[in-house]
């Protein structure tokens, strides 16, 4: 498979900013029911094999889970500070639920869920996300194993259709769209910052 155009320069972002602890999160942003915009920030954990589709993980019973559903479309924006980049990218979102009958979408849920660090996993076994807070004690969960993802965990996974990047440094900044036409080919377009 051939990667999209735009993979290149968001690569090089991620190596020349991989000092940067931050340089891995992004602003997600979706729809609730209500069709009031929501944000968050959500960890990178890399692009789902062969394919240009961004993986992050969430929790089945979290918002963004509901919120999913009310379109299917998203928009992430990604700043990296070291090189002064921004990237904006759209697309549908997929979620890979503990019940996905795809043995390859399983195999890609069970080895992101083993790359989880014990503290990220513990998170899984924690009380319902978004509910009134309880004793601190509900926050103390039972080593999950690593080998083998709870039912609360799963793959929230964006492939993108439209990707802007923006470069900040230089004077005039440049500034590239990106975007997927219906054969799956990209069209390049240098535009004004």
């Amino acid at each position: 498979m051939l990667l999209a155009p735009w993979r290149s320069p968001l690569s090089r972002a991620l190596h020349r900013n991989r000092s940067l602890p931050n340089a891995r999160y992004f602003q997600l942003a979706t729809v609730r029911s209500n069709g009031h915009p929501a944000n968050r920030t959500v960890v990178f954990r890399g692009f789902a094999s062969d394919s240009d589709r961004l993986q992050m993980v969430t929790d089945t019973r979290s918002q963004k889970v509901d919120q999913i559903g009310n379109l299917g479309w998203s928009e992430i924006c990604w700043y990296f500070p070291k090189t002064r980049e921004q990237f904006r990218l759209n697309g549908s979102l997929i979620l890979v639920r503990p019940d996905e009958p795809e043995d390859e979408a399983q195999e890609r849920r069970s080895q992101i869920w083993q790359s989880l660090s014990d503290n990220a996993r513990s998170q899984f076994g924690w009380p319902h996300p978004g509910t009134p807070r309880s004793e601190h004690s509900s926050f103390e969960v039972q080593p999950l194993d690593p080998k083998s993802p709870p039912d609360t965990f799963c793959i929230l996974m964006l492939e993108p259709v439209w990707v802007d990047h923006l470069e900040l440094r230089g004077d005039p900044q440049d500034r590239t769209v990106y975007e997927r036409n219906a054969l799956d080919s990209w069209s390049v377009q240098s535009v004004h910052p």
